[in-house]
């Protein structure tokens, strides 16, 4: 841990999506040297071993805004981590906390980038990305409904991969399965799907199927999995999901 200084430092730390060697030596050394780490507790629990020696602060879901105006008020003098999930800039605190440092005053602030949820599970599914992909979350506690359906019917559409995150919680258990009808305008029944529960964590689960299937696994997905829906290029092979990213329209293989 670091001496407290006169003029301290923020970082916006991704810490990978679960299992702590998926943690980036940057994310490590500066988690390191921090005096405080400021996270949800799920979050600090996946890195407890390297945070041994600061200060710890944590809370729940819904916590977002007393962390982040807690993280940039220590961070006036002290060396403080605020850590997020994967990456700090996809569906993560960078945005929240650079917005209140906005209003609160000029502080040094330096993102930490983190390997993200959709890039674990894609890994486990074997190259469903490649090529473009959108990247929609289902949740609607920030967004609205109408917007997230308009994006996905447009992605849909438009051909791209979908990465779907936040797919179902208790409370929003019907948004899903509408989802999937937008896409299903647009994509056959033999579209590959990978569903990816826990990726990288106690629990992971790897599941590569079709579109015309996926409902048979609605018990199966929560707001812990990624599901990822191909393009009308992908297939399956293996129990794993190939889009191609175009080689084969220039060269022989």
């Amino acid at each position: 841990m670091s001496q407290s200084r006169s003029h301290g430092k923020l970082y916006i730390v991704g810490i990978g999506p679960g299992a702590v060697e998926h943690l980036t030596k940057k994310a490590e050394k500066v988690l390191l040297e921090s005096d405080y780490v400021i996270g949800n507790g799920t979050y600090l629990d996946q890195i407890a071993g390297v945070i041994k020696n600061a200060n710890v602060i944590r809370s729940g879901m819904g916590g977002e805004v007393e962390r982040a105006r807690k993280a940039v008020e220590l961070a006036k003098d002290h060396v403080v981590s605020i850590i997020s999930g994967g990456d700090a800039n996809v569906y993560g605190m960078a945005g929240l906390v650079f917005e209140i440092a906005e209003r609160t005053g000029d502080i040094d602030i330096e993102v930490i980038p983190g390997v993200t949820a959709i890039t674990a599970a894609s890994s486990l599914l074997g190259a469903p990305l490649v090529n473009d992909f959108a990247v929609i979350s289902l949740s609607d506690l920030l967004t609205p409904k109408e917007v997230i359906e308009r994006r996905l019917d447009m992605a849909a559409e438009a051909d791209f991969v979908i990465a779907i995150y936040n797919p179902k919680s208790r409370n929003r258990r019907e948004n899903f399965g509408k989802a999937m009808e937008i896409i299903r305008k647009y994509r056959n029944d033999e579209t590959p799907v990978g569903i990816v529960k826990n990726a990288t964590r106690e629990g992971e689960t790897v599941i590569a199927t079709t579109l015309g299937r996926i409902m048979e696994y609605n018990d199966e997905i929560d707001m812990s999995t990624i599901v990822l829906i191909g393009n009308s290029e992908s297939r399956l092979w293996n129990n794993r999901i190939i889009t191609p990213r175009g080689y084969q329209r220039k060269y022989e293989y």
